[in-house]
Parts: C-alpha cells; structure tokens; sequence
C-alpha cells in the first residue's frame, strides 16, 4: 500500500532528510515556518502546505524534526490558537517525533493522540545532515513493532542503514541520548588531545594520522576537528560565531536531558557533567563566561 508521506521541520537535519521522499514515489507534502526551503523542496516534487492541519489532511506518516521539546508539542498538538497535526491527522495516521527529546514528551504526545487514533513513535535520527544527504542516517525508534512495519516505506525511503527497533515508546529517544553522550565526551576527548599535541609542538595534521592508523579518531572526531583548522579571521566572524553558537545550545540541550535520565535513573556521570559545561570551549564559542 502506498502512504502519503509529510515532513514538519527543513532546518539543517530535517530538509535532507525530508528530500529523500518524494522522489522516492512517496506522496510527498513539506510545512516549514520558513519558506525557502518549502520551495525548494517543492521544486523536487513535494507539494507544500500552507498550515500544520493541511499537511495531517494529506499525509499518513508525518516526520517532526524540530529543534525543542516544546516546538514538537506544538508541531502536533498547536501552540497559541494555532492548529497543529492532530487537528488534520485521519484515525490510524503515525506522527513520527525525529528530533531529540525527553522520552516523557513522546509518551505525553502518544496520549495525547491516542484519543484520535493517531500513533506517535519516536524515530529519532542520527548521522548528521551529511550523512543524511547520503540515505545513511540511522533511526532508532521506539514503539510497537506492528506501527514500525507501517512506517517502514518511509524509513527505508531516507535511508539504506537497517533501522535499530529500540522498543517500547520512550526508548528511541532514551537510545539517542545515550548515543549523543558518546559524541560530546568523543569530541571532549579530540579537543583536549589536540589542545595538547599544538601546545607541545606536534601538527595537528600528524595527531590525525596518528589517531586513523591506530582507529582511536574516528571519523566523527576527525570532522570535529576539522573545525578548528578553519583561519582566525573566519573563526573569529559573526557568522561562524553564530553557526558554533547554534551547535553549542543544540549540544548543551542534549546533554542536560541526559543528566536528567541520569539522575532520575540514580546513575553518575562525571565526564558527561564536565563536558556539559565545556561546549562553548569545545565549540570555540567566544563567550569569556562560558569558557
């Protein structure tokens, strides 16, 4: 059976991802509060909608990838006398929450929908937009299985990486905070080595090579640090300051929720703490009360 397929959300993650899907012979409508990228996509074969409730009207499957816990609340159940997903989603529609989350706000939402019939799973991404310009993001969701088999055309259209089924509701985005707490506490790791070897006199570049011949770099560290090769001039510009920024919030948000699962699970991370308080160090964000 073929599904009608829609995507909220066209930022950095979600517009490659979401590119994936028409031409893959999905049905394919796109919502952005931003309209260069609706157009865009709409260009290659998605139709755009012009509100949250047009695009549930069209669609079985929605992706949300949405930078904050309360902007997907909003995406699905609306926010200031504006209509969400739910006002348009058909009975047995699936609301897929991409974007990195507390595992109690997609169980709050499933809820929520489940008074009209609407599933919610979490099939949170990671892999980065490069990767997902190359359908080789990995999804890790959480929910029923029999949801999961429904919404399998859509994973599969995004991406050719087997999809990880983490189970019940919640553990996709619990998965996802684990795997963001390797990613900072790795890239932790490649800044102070790097700070280090400049320091005593060693090229970065042979750091690098020495890192890939013994496998300790990975090549998520050696693109980190490839940040921080970029001239003086350029780091130092508004522009590159606020793309860093911009990470930096992303990273520090992430690993608050992951310090929150912590502790409620009664479980210590003390790399994971200190490294929380070194993104704007580890980001070569400017902000002398941050580094």
């Amino acid at each position: 059976m073929t599904i009608r397929v829609g995507f909220v959300g066209l930022g950095n993650q979600g517009k490659p991802i979401a590119a994936h899907l028409a031409p893959a012979g999905l049905e394919t409508t796109v919502y952005d509060v931003v309209r260069a990228p609706v157009d865009e996509l709409a260009a290659g074969g998605a139709r755009a909608a012009a509100s949250l409730r047009e695009l549930g009207e069209r669609a079985d499957v929605v992706g949300v990838c949405v930078p904050e816990d309360d902007d997907v609340r909003a995406v699905v159940r609306g926010r200031g006398g504006e209509e969400g997903l739910l006002a348009g989603l058909a009975p047995g529609s699936v609301v897929l929450v991409h974007s990195t989350v507390l595992p109690d706000t997609v169980v709050e939402l499933a809820e929520a929908a489940a008074g009209q019939g609407v599933e919610v799973l979490d099939a949170c991404v990671t892999g980065g937009a490069a990767r997902a310009q190359k359908r080789q993001i990995t999804w890790l969701v959480g929910g029923p299985a029999a949801v999961l088999e429904r919404v399998r055309p859509y994973l599969e259209a995004t991406s050719e990486v087997p999809v990880v089924h983490a189970g019940a509701l919640g553990n996709g985005a619990r998965l996802k905070l684990c795997i963001n707490l390797v990613t900072y506490v790795q890239w932790a790791a490649a800044y102070e080595s790097m700070a280090l070897a400049r320091a005593i006199g060693l090229p970065q570049e042979v750091l690098e090579e020495a890192g890939r011949a013994n496998g300790q770099l990975t090549d998520l560290m050696l693109t980190y640090l490839a940040t921080h090769k970029v001239p003086d001039e350029v780091r130092h510009s508004d522009g590159f300051q606020q793309l860093m920024r911009g990470h930096m919030a992303i990273a520090e948000k992430d690993l608050a929720a992951a310090l929150r699962l912590a502790r409620e699970a009664g479980v210590a991370l003390p790399v994971g703490s200190l490294v929380s308080q070194s993104m704007a160090r580890l980001y070569g964000v400017e902000d002398e009360w941050r580094r």
